[in-house]
């Protein structure tokens, strides 16, 4: 497949089929169907787009040129798509959370004291921003070590169990959040008798994170040469002691980045907290003892809310945790290319 050197002539066709389908889509939304909507607008003009470009570059090359050309189209629009939809998504949050975002006292202050009609200088997220902290640091806790044990006992021990549990992993990746969430509740809150609070809320997190780890920290076992195994071997290791001092050294940037991506996925979990933390104004340090709520739940309950400034405050939460996630896959990223 080409992907560069274009020519003016196909410049010509490109901009022809963009003027066309354009011409055409509003034509069929403002004159001829009883049709409307922005997004319905735009699909109809991708598709009329191929549909012209097709057409005008199979009037000048043959067949396979035309599904050439129409791929190289399809690759880099689908590109530009998504790079879109995020500076789209960013630029959202930016437009509508800025305005909370940039005052100081969202960073430093809780909603104990802070009314519906407050003026956006009062009142802040702290207490979600240490809550999600608290909250991912003992789901981390959790998750990490079940997860490697998991994978290990997968990659290099094996046995006949070791099918039930890969195929229970897999399974649980699939897992809907709100599962986890209503299985903690009905097993450490409602039966156990245990108070909604952090801790609770790390259990459910727990359940989500660790497939995720587990399945990703298994790939990386599997990816280090059996020729260093042999080796532990030869040298009179035995196969816990070669796991320990030869496997996990070995994959230990990969093992990073499967915790890194558990992480992510875990920060930004909101059916789970809903159901097994609570929610609160208040600060609250101690994730053992009373409510806490984390980031996803605070942008969950203040983006309901008929107020502007909360509403602010909502998308100013979403932002930090956007950030949050961003930073993780930065990290995972860089720690998926340090060998």
């Amino acid at each position: 497949m080409r992907t560069g050197g274009v020519t003016r002539a196909e410049l010509t066709t490109l901009a022809g089929a963009l003027g066309g389908s354009l011409g055409l889509d509003w034509l069929l939304y403002e004159r001829l169907l009883p049709f409307s909507g922005a997004l319905g607008f735009l699909l109809c003009w991708y598709l009329l787009f191929l549909a012209f470009f097709a057409g005008a570059t199979a009037l000048q090359w043959d067949g396979r040129l035309v599904r050439e050309r129409l791929v190289t189209v399809l690759a880099w629009t689908s590109g530009l798509l998504v790079v879109g939809l995020i500076v789209e998504q960013i630029g959202y949050l930016l437009l509508r959370g800025v305005s909370a975002a940039s005052h100081l006292n969202f960073f430093t202050e809780s909603m104990a004291t802070t009314a519906p009609l407050s003026p956006i200088t009062s009142g802040g997220a702290l207490h979600a921003i240490i809550g999600s902290l608290e909250q991912l640091g003992l789901s981390t806790l959790f998750a990490v070590p079940l997860g490697i044990a998991a994978a290990v006992y997968m990659s290099e021990v094996g046995g006949r169990f070791a099918r039930p549990v890969r195929t229970l992993v897999e399974a649980m990746t699939a897992l809907p959040s709100i599962v986890a969430g209503l299985f903690v509740l009905g097993v450490v809150i409602l039966t156990l008798g245990v108070d909604r609070c952090g801790f609770a809320a790390s259990l459910a997190l727990t359940v989500m994170m660790m497939p995720i780890v587990t399945r990703a920290a298994e790939v990386v076992i599997r990816l280090v040469p059996g020729t260093l195994r042999e080796a532990s071997y030869a040298l009179g290791a035995s196969q816990w002691r070669t796991v320990w001092n030869v496997v996990l050294p070995t994959a230990r940037p990969g093992l990073a980045t499967a915790v890194v991506l558990g992480m992510a996925r875990g920060v930004g979990e909101t059916s789970p907290v809903l159901l097994t933390s609570g929610m609160t104004a208040y600060f609250n340090n101690n994730p053992f003892s009373g409510q806490q709520v984390s980031l996803p739940l605070y942008i969950w309950n203040y983006v309901r809310q008929p107020y502007p400034d909360m509403e602010a405050r909502a998308f100013a939460a979403a932002l930090v945790l956007m950030v949050v996630v961003l930073v993780l896959f930065v990290v995972a990223r860089v720690l998926g290319r340090v060998r």
